[in-house]
């Protein structure tokens, strides 16, 4: 607080998931500063998943099937109920990795065990159809939609091995069609908004559904609080409107009667290169040269987990860069992003080859 008295701060953008579900939105405001970011009333939504699949069952919003088990025994009951596969979330935050896709009954007992005996566990049938991410602005009253996105949770190629906060997006992801976001819109967030407004905990900033396209139609996976990352950067690449003027209309209500932001037309990709051992434990330390030359491809290298100080650029995080490019189709983009990451040298980071690679399929298939 008093860093941002001392320095006049008249916004705060909170990005991070933790300070918002710890409250910090509720302590700025309440010293008269506005806030771009939800109260932690509302960052429920993204702090407890069960508070979110209550809601949802409450206002009839389409999710899967789920069971609120609080001990490891009624969590493998309900992994025999649903049958395999079956998904298996730790409650609370968990950095985007608290989620299992198990295949069967040993996975199923491994991935409860190794969850927090004290913690409820959530425990929801598998979902079959293609994933993506649809971001709205909301002051909680007025919905703006700001864009999709599509990405890459697993580590390895082909969407194998764990789940990581992240390897790797692209923007926009076109399987989520006019017809498939209007219905999301109206049948998921737009009702969530109406409830969280009505119990007296209004949503205000950056809404972003996880949706799974089934084949009903849009189903609720998860919500996220804030711009998701690596989400946020191609969205960003896109986005052709003044940001701050969008968060600032956010924080002071004023969003009705706005246009939805202006996005390009162009398709934005981004290659995560994480840190060796990542998503367990990454090597720290690594040297990182190249990003001069690597943006000079045509390419915004946006930087996470890194670190200078009295030498050269080093990694100290998991996820450490992020290389973007904008092209006039998804595989116009990944070809550039890769060509950037070809010219970093960064040897204790390692990267995905094939980010983009549903989309490039239907492209190759329509003869783009």
């Amino acid at each position: 607080m008093r860093f941002c008295r001392e320095e006049r701060v008249e916004l705060v953008v909170i990005g991070p998931e933790a300070p918002l579900v710890s409250g910090l939105g509720d302590a700025l405001r309440r010293a008269g500063l506005l806030v771009f970011g939800p109260s932690a009333a509302a960052a429920r939504l993204e702090g407890s998943k069960g508070f979110t699949k209550d809601l949802c069952t409450a206002e009839g919003i389409p999710t899967a099937r789920f069971v609120r088990a609080r001990g490891e025994d009624e969590a493998r009951r309900a992994c025999e109920a649903f049958g395999y596969p079956v998904v298996i979330k730790a409650d609370g935050l968990a950095a985007g990795k608290g989620v299992t896709v198990a295949s069967g009954r040993e996975e199923a007992h491994a991935a409860i065990a190794a969850l927090s005996p004290s913690g409820e566990k959530l425990v929801e049938e598998f979902l079959e159809g293609e994933e993506v991410s649809l971001f709205v602005l909301t002051d909680g009253v007025t919905l703006l939609p700001l864009g999709t996105a599509q990405d890459h949770k697993r580590v390895g190629e082909g969407d194998t091995g764990p789940n990581t906060g992240g390897m790797g997006a692209y923007s926009p992801a076109t399987v989520l069609t006019a017809e498939l976001e209007r219905r999301a819109l109206d049948e998921i967030v737009a009702p969530t908004v109406r409830a969280m407004a009505a119990a007296g905990t209004p949503f205000s900033g950056v809404l972003y559904a996880g949706l799974m396209l089934t084949a009903e139609g849009p189903k609720l996976i998860e919500y996220n609080a804030r711009f998701g990352d690596p989400e946020c950067q191609v969205l960003m690449l896109r986005l052709e409107d003044d940001l701050l003027e969008l968060m600032l209309a956010t924080a002071r209500g004023r969003l009705a009667g706005r246009s939805a932001p202006a996005m390009s037309e162009h398709a934005a990709l981004g290659v995560v290169i994480a840190a060796k051992g990542y998503p367990g434990t990454p090597e720290s330390g690594g040297a990182i040269e190249g990003i001069v030359e690597a943006e000079a491809e045509g390419t915004k290298v946006f930087q996470a987990g890194t670190e200078s100080r009295d030498g050269p650029l080093a990694a100290v995080g998991g996820r450490v860069l992020s290389v973007c490019a904008l092209g006039a189709t998804v595989r116009e983009a990944a070809g550039t992003a890769y060509r950037a990451v070809e010219r970093l040298d960064f040897p204790s980071g390692f990267y995905r080859r094939d980010i983009g690679w549903r989309e490039i399929e239907r492209e190759r298939a329509e003869g783009l």
